[in-house]
């Protein structure tokens, strides 16, 4: 509305704000009219910002309303094309304007629409769109306004997947509640009211759920065999189902663990019910036996240890601190230690501890204090042995190379019926053939060349042939290649041994009658039957600090294959390493190693003419030959010290044979039909 005003077209508002600031009088503008004065874009200059106002819509548009709440709060207010319709917004008395702006958005969101403030922009969106628009991100120290907003819990104890489905319900339809499991938070997304009242629950419910830890003492019992007992009717679910506070989540496990040394029960549980169900066990289990004081034969089941080693190890134990009854006062006298008497009156043969190896167990008859310092003892000493798992490998590599040349040559000189006949030629035994040789054996049929490339020419003397040239040449290359890998699992401080090879007889003796008068003969000899082939011999130790010690002996041998039928007797090659090394776990150490090369040349030749280049070659012979060895012999010590590892590692190894069979499987024949080859079958695993 419009008044005019000394000659001038004034807005009906601003003047009326105007007379109220002159006369200092309160007064109360209907806000429909503010609102239809913003939309029409008259300035409203009478009302400052901060003033209270009485609110006073009545089926207002919405836009026009956001105009008017932007122009009292001082914001930047945007309106989402969608967000239409009219809202209702009263108050009885005037109130600030951000109070007005809450109720505002109180109105807005009873009618599905929302405000999110996107970096001091305040958009008017349809609340299902909300959670995608860039509002505004807190942690759980931060203030929350009453707009959508992002807030983030991070729990300390409580897990957050529990609380997801405590809280989803609290979470308006359009909002969303998301967990991250990474650093165990929650992400809320929802208006900052019921934010805050999320943020108390959370703070409620993220406590510790484990109570402190308990030392509980016993008077009767023994603390390793009762622990277990307690434990046991603890986990089980139909003994505490309907405890109250009962765990629910395995993040709060009751934990008891026995300390032997003092006889007690360290108890830490899920919550204060679980605590005092465990404490109202241990009560009612830890009564005295029925049988007396002095006397007591007790029972102990070994897990790992041996019995009949182990009873050995304890009477020795007993029967030393049976030589030393009395202990020194402060005040320097002697008196008697408890259980000094007891212990001296026992058999020098320990005989209040026996072994039963059918069961692997101990029977022992002494009083209850000392069966207490003698359970501490046998649990210590039961305990799981660690394992080693020793991988070898042996390398041998040889290679031979030989070389001969050589021309011999012979002819007569003379006629048939001279008087004297000469004979000239060369005549060499290099390589095991020897022209003079060769042609007597010519003469009787019984003559053969040696291996190699040989070229002979016979001569025909008075009707007979007879070998005149003969040249040899031989070049001969031999390659080994020898790869072991012997592997050996044992336990920590024990010995093993793994032998590969063959038990091979050897001669020791012999002895024969042949030339006695009795007319009988009686022969017989003596055979001493040795392991010839691969022989590893190990025992380790394993130290504190994860090194291992090993005693070590391995030996590779085999028979020399130009003795077999020698009347001397077999030759065996043998190399063999004895040492004690100290290895890291999972390391390689070398153990030792053979670099051998050996070089032989032999030459015969006639003087002065086998030294002329090139046509001297016509009067000599030659042969050269060079072997090289090389050994190596490595080790790698692996320490087993659960049957997870164990397992493990034997999956490993078995995997390994299984891929390497199905990698030789044969290929598919029509006319073969055997076209598969023995497979490990596929491992089953244990049931946990």
């Amino acid at each position: 509305m419009k008044i005019s005003f000394f000659g001038r077209q004034q807005n009906a508002i601003t003047l009326i704000a105007f007379f109220a600031m002159l006369s200092g009088a309160t007064v109360t503008f209907s806000c429909n009219a503010l609102a239809q004065s913003v939309a029409a874009g008259a300035p409203a200059g009478g009302v400052k910002q901060g003033d209270p106002i009485t609110l006073n819509f009545t089926n207002a548009e919405i836009e026009a309303v956001a105009r008017t709440m932007a122009t009292l709060t001082g914001r930047n207010v945007v309106v989402d094309p969608r967000v239409k319709g009219t809202i209702t917004l009263t108050t009885d008395r005037p109130v600030s304007p951000a109070m007005a702006y809450s109720q505002f958005i109180a109105m807005l969101r009873l009618q599905g629409f929302t405000v999110v403030d996107a970096t001091g922009l305040d958009k008017i969106v349809p609340e299902a769109d909300a959670k995608l628009q860039g509002g505004a991100v807190f942690d759980s120290s931060q203030m929350v306004g009453s707009q959508i907003a992002t807030q983030i819990f991070k729990l300390n104890f409580e897990n957050a997947n529990n609380l997801l489905p405590i809280l989803r319900p609290l979470i308006s339809p359009n909002n969303t509640i998301n967990v991250n499991p990474g650093n165990n938070s929650l992400v809320i997304t929802d208006y900052g009211d019921n934010l805050r009242r999320i943020g108390q629950i959370i703070a409620a419910m993220d406590v510790s759920n484990a109570t402190d830890v308990e030392v509980i003492a016993l008077k009767h019992a023994i603390a390793v065999d009762l622990a277990p007992l307690v434990l046991r009717l603890l986990e089980s679910g139909g003994g505490v189902s309907g405890v109250p506070g009962g765990q629910a989540d395995g993040s709060f496990k009751t934990t008891l663990v026995a300390e032997p040394r003092s006889n007690t029960l360290i108890l830490r549980a899920a919550n204060p019910a679980r605590l005092a169900l465990a404490k109202s066990l241990i009560d009612r289990l830890d009564q005295p036996g029925t049988q007396s004081a002095t006397g007591n034969i007790y029972v102990v089941y070994l897990k790992n240890a041996e019995a009949a080693k182990l009873a050995t190890t304890l009477r020795a134990a007993i029967s030393g601190d049976a030589r030393s009854p009395s202990i020194a006062t402060a005040t320097g006298g002697v008196t008697s230690a408890p259980g000094a008497a007891a212990a001296a009156n026992q058999p020098s043969t320990g005989g209040q501890i026996q072994a039963d190896p059918a069961t692997n167990s101990l029977i022992i008859t002494a009083p209850e204090p000392q069966y207490r310092q003698l359970r501490a003892v046998i649990d210590k000493l039961d305990a799981r042995r660690a394992q080693v798992f020793v991988e070898s490998l042996i390398a041998e590599v040889n290679a031979d190379k030989a070389a001969e040349f050589g021309i011999q040559w012979q002819g007569a000189l003379g006629q048939n019926g001279d008087a004297n006949v000469g004979i000239l030629g060369t005549n060499f035994s290099i390589g095991g053939t020897n022209i003079v040789n060769l042609a007597l054996k010519g003469a009787t049929g019984g003559a053969s060349f040696a291996s190699g490339g040989n070229f002979a020419v016979a001569h025909q003397t008075n009707g007979v042939y007879v070998l005149g040239f003969l040249a040899r040449y031989l070049q001969a290359n031999g390659d080994g290649n020898i790869l072991s890998t012997p592997n050996l699992l044992t336990l920590d401080n024990e010995e093993a041994k793994i032998v590969i090879g063959q038990n091979v007889p050897f001669v020791t003796g012999q002895f024969t009658n042949t030339g006695s008068t009795a007319g009988t003969v009686n022969p017989f000899q003596t055979i001493e039957r040795k392991d010839v082939g691969l022989t590893l011999r190990v025992k380790p130790q394993i130290s504190e600090n994860g090194t291992v010690k090993l005693t070590i002996f391995q030996e590779v041998s085999s028979v020399q294959a130009s003795s077999i039928n020698s009347p001397t007797g077999l030759i065996t090659n043998k190399r063999s390493i004895e040492s004690n090394v100290l290895v890291g776990d999972g390391a390689i150490v070398v153990l030792g190693g053979l670099l051998q090369d050996e070089y032989a040349g032999n030459q015969e030749k006639i003087p002065g003419l086998g030294d002329v280049p090139l046509f001297g070659n016509l009067f000599k012979s030659e042969t050269r030959s060079r072997k090289k060895t090389n050994l190596m012999v490595f080790l790698r010590p692996v320490v087993v010290r659960d049957a997870a590892a164990s397992d493990a590692l034997s999956m490993d190894r078995y995997e390994l044979m299984r891929a390497t069979q199905q990698r030789a499987q044969p290929q598919d024949s029509a006319a073969v039909p055997v076209n598969e080859a023995p497979v490990l079958p596929v491992p089953v695993q244990p049931k946990k």
